[in-house]
């Protein structure tokens, strides 16, 4: 199988390559660099899936033009749903307090709208992440993955994932920014859980 995952992100690549060698699949893993695309996508979905899969008919129609027609195309969108706050930010979750806003201030803006909600029962939210992959043959396979968890009431340690500093996962007392790496990769988990789904459904299909 050849996987033709569309990000640029080291870190994404990695987990795709280990998930992938953890399933048994003889795969090669190519980046949009490797194919030299560098389009501009404009993401107008109103969901997760919508934006997975607007990513993914980009690709798909550079590909035809270029001739790439052996690869299955991956991408994602992912984002963090507060339960309070009607699933904010949801979709809009990188570019929630403007698109180039700082993760403080991403942060101070999640905090400011739950201050009024003090009870850590009220601070449920969710990370998604929602992968759409194309198959060579044209059809399409869709795989989500979620973590479950609260807003803490203060930032711990900034740095890493944007929400990552105020997130609780289910099962801890402290944020995912204040965890050591082993215990951060274990509940950082909602691409990990979305490209395992995915790999099962490829199973299925007879990959």
């Amino acid at each position: 199988m050849k996987i033709l995952y569309g990000t640029g992100n080291k870190d994404k690549i990695q987990a795709m390559k280990s998930i992938v060698k953890s399933h048994n699949f003889d795969a090669e893993i190519y980046t949009l660099k490797d194919i030299g695309f560098n389009e501009d996508i404009i993401e107008n979905g109103k969901t997760f899936e919508e934006n997975s899969e607007i990513k993914a008919r980009v690709i798909q129609e550079f590909c035809k033009k270029n001739n790439i027609l052996d690869k299955v195309i991956i991408t994602d969108d992912a984002g963090i749903c507060i339960d309070k706050l009607n699933g904010e930010p949801g979709i809009y979750t990188a570019r929630y307090a403007g698109e180039h806003a700082t993760q403080e201030q991403c942060i101070n803006k999640v905090l400011d709208k739950l201050k009024e909600y003090t009870d850590m029962n009220d601070r449920t939210c969710k990370f998604v992440c929602v992968l759409t992959a194309i198959l060579p043959n044209g059809n399409k396979v869709v795989a989500r993955g979620e973590c479950n968890g609260k807003i803490a009431l203060k930032h711990g340690k900034l740095g890493g994932l944007t929400y990552g500093p105020i997130f609780i996962p289910d099962g801890f007392e402290k944020p995912m920014g204040d965890m050591d790496e082993s215990q951060y990769a274990s509940v950082h988990n909602h691409r990990d859980t979305a490209m395992n789904e995915l790999m099962i459904k490829f199973k299925e299909l007879g990959y």
